[in-house]
C-alpha cells in the first residue's frame, strides 16, 4: 500500500483534523459544514400511534436527542407521520423527523410531505434481496440499476421541490442482489451501492444529502466508511458530503457501547462524522447520554498534542482498508506468549494484580495475565527517534509501549510508534497516556468505557497492538472485564458467546430487550458461538452472515430460526422459540452444558 492511498482517506494519521464537509439542512438543524456532531436516535413505538410516538420523541428531546428517526414500513403508516408531526410542533418541539424507509417506494413519496428528512437503504429501496447467485451480464446489470433510477428519481425530485434532506444508508446486511453478485459483501460493494444513489441524486441537481455505511461489525464499518471518503475524495471537492456514524445491531449493555466506542469513535478519532446515533438494544432514551459522552471523550481526547509528523513523511504501518495484523516476532513475557500471531495478551498493574490475587481461581475468564511492572516493556516518546534507534538496533525482539506523562491523543501516539518502531517488536496498548494513579477515578465507568473502547479498539482494528493495559478504570475488576470485552468486540480474543441484537423500533415484532436477555441466560455459556437476535426481516438475514444461528421476528408473534443466514425453521410460537433455538444449536453440534458453579 501507498502513502498516496492513505491519503485519499486521512492526511495526517498523528493528528487530529476534522473533516470539512457542505452543509446539509434536517428543518432548523445544521448537519456538517462545521456544525458540531450531531446525536440522534430512533422511536421504538408503532408508527400507528401517533400519541406514543409523540410522547417518546418528547422525551427523546429533552435529554439532547437532536434529530429522532421514525420507521415508516408502509404507504398507509407512512400517512400517521403528519399527525406525530403535528403532535411534536404543538407541543413546542422543533426537533426534526426522519422517515425509516425499506423496501417501499410509495412509502417514501407519502413520508416526505411530513418529514424534515427520508433515510432510503440502496440495497432494498428497489433492488432486489433474495441472496440469489447469478452471473449478470453488462446489459442485465443495466437494465436493473435503470429501474432503481426510475423508482429513485420522483423521491429526489419531492425532496428537492419540499426543501428535505436524505441520507443514503448502506447496510451491510443488506446489500442487493445485484451488488452482491457484481462486487461481493464487502466494503466496496457497500460504498458502490451508495454512490449509485448519489450519483442519481447529483444528476438531478440534489444535494442535500448524506451518507452513511453501517454494519455490525465495527472493523467491516470501518472499513466501509474509510473506503467511502477515500472515494469522495477521489471524486473531487464538491463530493463533500457529511457522514452519519453508527454501528448497527450493537446490542445492549457495555457489550454494546464497547462496540459502538470502536466503530464510531475510531472514526471521529480520524476527523470523520458529523452525526451519529449509537444503536442499543434497550430503551431509546439510554443512547442519548451514551452518544454525547463519547462524542465529549473522543472530541476532547484527539486534541492533545501534535506527534511533529505527517502521513507523507513515514512508511505506512497499516492498511485503513483491509484489516491485517501487524506481524511481529513471538515473545515470552512472563511465561506468556505476547506477538507473532498470538492472542493479545491482557496485562494490568502490580496494584490492580495484588487486588484480585486471594480470588483469580473466581475471576473466571477476565483473568490477568501479565504485571506490567514486571514485564520489562519499553517506554517511549515516539517522537524522539534516538530511543527509537536504540530498540531497532537491538538483536532480540521487544516489547514496546507509549511512555505515559506525554501530550499526545494515544491513538495518535501508538500510530507513530507502529510506523517508527520494526515489525518485528511487539507493542503494548494503552487506554489513556495518564498512567494509573492520574487517571483512575477521575471520571464515571461509562466514560472510562468508551475511552479505553476507542483508544485501544480502534487500534486493534487497525492491526496494532499485541497485549492491552486499561489504566482509565481505577476498579480492579471493572478494569479486567473492560479489557476482555474490547477484545471480543474488536474480533482478536473470542472468549464468550457473540450476540447480534438490533435495537428496537416501529418494525420490531417481539420484546428485543427481554428476549435477548432470556437467549443470553440460556446460550451465555456457549464461547465462540455467535447468535444474532432481530426483531424483522430488514437487514436480519444479511447481518447475520457472520453469525452461527439467528432469532428473528417473522411475523407478529412468530420467529423464524436461521443457521448462518438460511432460515430453518418458520413460524415458530414466540414462547417456543427460544428452546427450539437450543435444541437447534444441539442439532448442529455446537451445543455443551453450563460448567456447574463452584
Amino acid at each position: 500500500m501507498t502513502a498516496s492511498r492513505l491519503l485519499r482517506y486521512c492526511p495526517d494519521l498523528y493528528h487530529y483534523q476534522r473533516r470539512e464537509t457542505r452543509l446539509v439542512t434536517v428543518g432548523n438543524v445544521g448537519i456538517g459544514g462545521g456544525n458540531p456532531i450531531r446525536v440522534q436516535s430512533m422511536l421504538t413505538s408503532d408508527t400507528r400511534d401517533a400519541e406514543a410516538c409523540i410522547q417518546q420523541a418528547l422525551e427523546l428531546a429533552a435529554v439532547g436527542c437532536e434529530i429522532v428517526r421514525v420507521t415508516a414500513q408502509t404507504r398507509v403508516i407512512a400517512e400517521n407521520l403528519q399527525h406525530i408531526r403535528d403532535g411534536l410542533r404543538a407541543a413546542g418541539c422543533d426537533v426534526p423527523l426522519v422517515a425509516d424507509i425499506h423496501f417501499k417506494p410509495d412509502a417514501a413519496m407519502e413520508a416526505v410531505k411530513w418529514v424534515e428528512k427520508v433515510r432510503v437503504n440502496p440495497g432494498n429501496y428497489a433492488d432486489k434481496k433474495k441472496f440469489a447467485v447469478k452471473e449478470y451480464t453488462d446489459d442485465q446489470y443495466a437494465e436493473e440499476v435503470a429501474y432503481m433510477e426510475a423508482q429513485f428519481v420522483p423521491l429526489v425530485q419531492e425532496c428537492k421541490k419540499l426543501g428535505r434532506a436524505m441520507r443514503i444508508g448502506t447496510n451491510h446486511g443488506s446489500l442487493s442482489d445485484r451488488i452482491m453478485n457484481r462486487h461481493g459483501d464487502t466494503p466496496h460493494g457497500m460504498v458502490e451501492s451508495a454512490l449509485e444513489f448519489a450519483r442519481i441524486a447529483r444528476a438531478n441537481d440534489f444535494h442535500n444529502f448524506l451518507f452513511s455505511m453501517k454494519a455490525s461489525n465495527p472493523k467491516v464499518m470501518i472499513e466501509a466508511y474509510r473506503l467511502l471518503v477515500a472515494h469522495l475524495n477521489d471524486l473531487g471537492s464538491d463530493w463533500n458530503y457529511p457522514i452519519h456514524l453508527g454501528v448497527t445491531e450493537a446490542g445492549d449493555g457495555e457489550d454494546g457501547r464497547i462496540k459502538s466506542a470502536i466503530g464510531i469513535g475510531s472514526l471521529m478519532s480520524d476527523g470523520i462524522g458529523d452525526t451519529i446515533r449509537v444503536s442499543l438494544t434497550e430503551d431509546a432514551i439510554h443512547e442519548i447520554p451514551v452518544a454525547q459522552a463519547l462524542v465529549k471523550s473522543v472530541v476532547e481526547g484527539v486534541r492533545t498534542g501534535h506527534c511533529g509528523s505527517t502521513s507523507s513523511s513515514l512508511p505506512i504501518s497499516y492498511d485503513p482498508f483491509t484489516y491485517s495484523r501487524r506481524a511481529t516476532d513471538r515473545l515470552s513475557v512472563l511465561g506468556v506468549d505476547v506477538g507473532g500471531g498470538a492472542t493479545v495478551a491482557v496485562f494490568t498493574s502490580r496494584r490492580k494484580w495484588d487486588a484480585v490475587a486471594h480470588k483469580l481461581d473466581k475471576l473466571g475468564d477476565f483473568k490477568p495475565e501479565v504485571v506490567v511492572e514486571d514485564s520489562g516493556v519499553i517506554a517511549l516518546d515516539p517522537r524522539e527517534d534516538s530511543a527509537l534507534h536504540d530498540v531497532n538496533a537491538s538483536i532480540e525482539a521487544k516489547l514496546v509501549t507509549v511512555a505515559d506523562g506525554l501530550d499526545l491523543a494515544p491513538i495518535h501516539a501508538f500510530r507513530l510508534l507502529a510506523a517508527k518502531l520494526d515489525a518485528r517488536h511487539s507493542i503494548l496498548l494503552k487506554d489513556t497516556l495518564l498512567g494509573e494513579a492520574a487517571a483512575g477515578g477521575e471520571s464515571d465507568f461509562t466514560t472510562n468505557l468508551l475511552t479505553a473502547a476507542t483508544n485501544i479498539g480502534s487500534l486493534l482494528c487497525d492491526g496494532i497492538g499485541d497485549a492491552i493495559l486499561v489504566n482509565g478504570e481505577e476498579a480492579p475488576g471493572q478494569s479486567l472485564r473492560l479489557s476482555y470485552n474490547i477484545l471480543q468486540a474488536a474480533g482478536v480474543r473470542i472468549f464468550k458467546t457473540d450476540y447480534v441484537a438490533c435495537p428496537s423500533c416501529g418494525r420490531t415484532l417481539f420484546n428485543l430487550q427481554s428476549t435477548t436477555q432470556k437467549i443470553r441466560a440460556s446460550t451465555g455459556h456457549l464461547k465462540g458461538v455467535r447468535i444474532a437476535v432481530m426483531g424483522c426481516i430488514v437487514n436480519g438475514p444479511g447481518e447475520m452472515a457472520d453469525a452461527d444461528f439467528g432469532y428473528v421476528g417473522g411475523a407478529p408473534g412468530k420467529i423464524n430460526l436461521y443457521v448462518g443466514k438460511t432460515a430453518v425453521k418458520f413460524n415458530i410460537p414466540e414462547e417456543e422459540a427460544v428452546e427450539r433455538l437450543v435444541d437447534l444449536i444441539k442439532e448442529h453440534g455446537r451445543w455443551f452444558e453450563a460448567p456447574v458453579a463452584a
